[in-house]
């Protein structure tokens, strides 16, 4: 998994909890890396599930609602880091039409060892027309995604209404979100 992950959580556990907190997490997690991140290097995603599982037990805060919270963080960082992605889309569907084919396609030129989420996406007519957004990995961070989708659509000035479906295949970790606008 890329650095830059890894020290937009050591940013956000900072910000929202305190320095302390994260030398807590580290003392109790011990990480191979010793926390020492970089934003482009490359480091064990199970590092990071290590530790948001030990912050959620000093913050008694279960570990889907870190991992969405850090998906809201990172997407505001994206927008701040990323801002040419976000005027290029103009809105929150066309920037999620773009992941896979424009913007993850950018990702692998500056880290081609970079191992991403793959997205597709679909436009549903029907009574309650609304656009799907397909996630599937081996990471399990469908709540990190709807953090993201959250954040993008706030950038936007747009409201949805988030339908979400989980499943796993062997490894594969998938989820269907269905915005609809609010």
């Amino acid at each position: 998994m890329k650095g830059i992950v890894f020290t937009e959580f050591v940013s956000m556990v900072e910000s929202q909890f305190g320095e302390d907190m994260f030398d807590d997490i580290l003392d109790a997690v011990q990480p191979k890396s010793e926390g020492a991140y970089t934003a482009v290097g490359t480091y064990d995603h199970q590092e990071l599930v290590d530790m948001v599982v030990e912050l959620s037990k000093l913050c008694d805060t279960p570990v889907p609602a870190l991992v969405h919270a850090f998906g809201l963080h990172m997407g505001k960082v994206f927008s701040e880091k990323f801002t040419s992605f976000f005027i290029e889309a103009g809105s929150t569907i066309k920037f999620l039409e773009a992941i896979d084919n424009h913007i993850h396609v950018e990702v692998r030129k500056l880290y081609p060892d970079a191992e991403l989420p793959v997205f597709s996406f679909e436009h549903v007519e029907s009574p309650t027309e609304h656009f799907a957004l397909h996630y599937q990995s081996t990471r399990g961070f469908a709540d990190l995604a709807l953090g993201l989708i959250e954040s993008t659509s706030a950038y936007f000035g747009e409201t949805f209404n988030i339908d979400r479906e989980d499943w796993v295949e062997g490894d594969i970790h998938h989820a269907i979100f269905r915005l609809t606008s609010a």
